[in-house]
């Protein structure tokens, strides 16, 4: 099993990073594993800590129709370039925490998306060296007000919600190029989503490039590469999971705000 990179918050409300032992124990780390941090002699247990969202980014940087099936399904062609837009930090929640459907909005839908985690600063980079800016990986999903993204000109509103950017559980260093994306929603066993990430119109290195020559990635931020075919309607009481082979599960219940 990859080593899985967490980050937890102790009884006393301190913040730590850590690898998690197959014991569920966490090693802490002097400091965020993309800065160096090193094992300290410090490990808790599982009664001892919760698990957060991995990482928290200066900035989540999002990608819109990178899945040709998935930009066919919206009506729309394939982008000739990256189509990027901004989530605020304040959407991310951490595996099991409840996704807050928004009293505005009549149509809010899950997005399962691989997410890169930049471990170095990234500004004017080539494809070559901005996969070397890719620190690790994690999971997120994109959940999108549909209705008020079609209302509005731009997509912050609909993308922007608290709670609307479900993150983890963990970040692993290593990713199989063609593992496979899937999405489940409550018990029904076949999955509403399923592609393997090499489906993607612009790769990871390309994706990290493309918004270098845009804005600086700072250690920490975070790249959504994009959602398949598949996107659909939650309810409050739904269950949401999004999984990727050699990383794992997030999975977050609906409950209206």
């Amino acid at each position: 099993m990859a080593q899985r990179y967490v980050r937890i918050q102790n009884q006393e409300g301190q913040i730590y990073y850590g690898i998690l032992q197959l014991s569920l124990n966490v090693q802490v780390l002097d400091a965020p594993p993309w800065l160096q941090g090193q094992p300290t002699d410090l490990t808790l247990t599982p009664e001892n800590y919760q698990i957060l969202a991995p990482c928290a980014p200066s900035k989540i940087v999002a990608v819109g129709k990178n899945y040709a099936e998935h930009a066919a399904e919206m009506g729309t062609p394939v982008p000739s370039e990256p189509l990027i837009f901004l989530k605020p930090p304040t959407t991310i929640i951490p595996s099991e925490k409840e996704i807050k459907y928004p009293p505005q909005s009549q149509r809010v839908d899950y997005e399962g998306e691989l997410a890169l985690v930049i471990g170095d600063y990234a500004f004017e980079c080539t494809p070559e060296v901005a996969q070397t800016k890719i620190w690790g990986y994690t999971i997120a999903n994109d959940v999108t007000a549909r209705d008020l993204q079609k209302l509005d000109a731009q997509w912050t509103r609909a993308k922007g919600f608290d709670t609307f950017c479900p993150l983890g559980p963990w970040i692993v260093r290593e990713l199989n190029p063609g593992a496979r994306l899937q999405t489940f929603v409550n018990d029904d066993v076949n999955p509403v989503q399923s592609a393997c990430i090499d489906q993607m119109v612009f790769s990871p290195d390309v994706l990290v490039s493309y918004i270098s020559q845009v804005m600086t990635l700072l250690p920490g931020d975070l790249i959504l590469t994009g959602t398949p075919e598949g996107v659909s309607q939650l309810h409050p009481g739904d269950r949401v999971r999004v999984e990727i082979e050699g990383i794992g599960r997030l999975e977050n219940t609906i409950v209206a705000r």
